[in-house]
């Protein structure tokens, strides 16, 4: 048998590569955990803290979305009057700014999400599909950057494309 045949049959009958597959059938299983375990040791963040905040988006519970993040934050909007859009600083601030963008956006949701994480910091890209209001349906890819301190979320910066009409 070559040797890279012989590895690949070693390796899927190992006592590892058995132990993760039980792992990896067991996590699928279960829901995700709340979010005090939703950081590494050193407090710092995983994809699954990722994925976990945007579980707590499409369910727009503010409560869970800002035990999140860190008293001292901020929430850069892609929409406003600056180069960085809207801003807002302070955890009540930007819990207020995440109210106005479910009011502004009812059933929104954020799909076809990707997540990644270099040290503290964090980025998620996703579809946002949603409806105002008034009737207008949006769908619009975008992506947030997360900067993370103490496992905590300490800015939130959030992008989306021009979409023409």
């Amino acid at each position: 048998m070559p040797f890279s045949q012989k590895g690949r049959s070693e390796r899927r009958n190992s006592p590892l590569d058995l132990a993760a597959s039980s792992t990896l059938a067991a996590t699928r299983s279960r829901p995700l955990p709340h979010l005090d375990s939703m950081t590494m040791a050193d407090d710092r963040p995983t994809e699954e803290t990722l994925r976990a905040i945007t579980l707590a988006f499409n369910a727009h519970d503010l409560d869970e979305i800002m035990g999140f993040f860190a008293d001292e934050c901020s929430l850069d909007m892609p929409k406003g009057p600056e180069p960085w859009g809207r801003r807002h600083v302070g955890k009540a601030a930007v819990r207020e700014g995440l109210a106005a963008r479910f009011d502004g956006l009812p059933d929104v949701h954020y799909g076809e999400d990707r997540h990644w994480i270099s040290g503290d910091l964090g980025v998620s890209e996703w579809l946002l599909t949603g409806t105002t209001p008034e009737g207008e349906k949006v769908r619009v890819r975008g992506c947030d950057h997360w900067e993370f301190r103490d496992g905590k979320v300490t800015r939130k910066d959030s992008y989306w494309k021009i979409v023409e009409k």
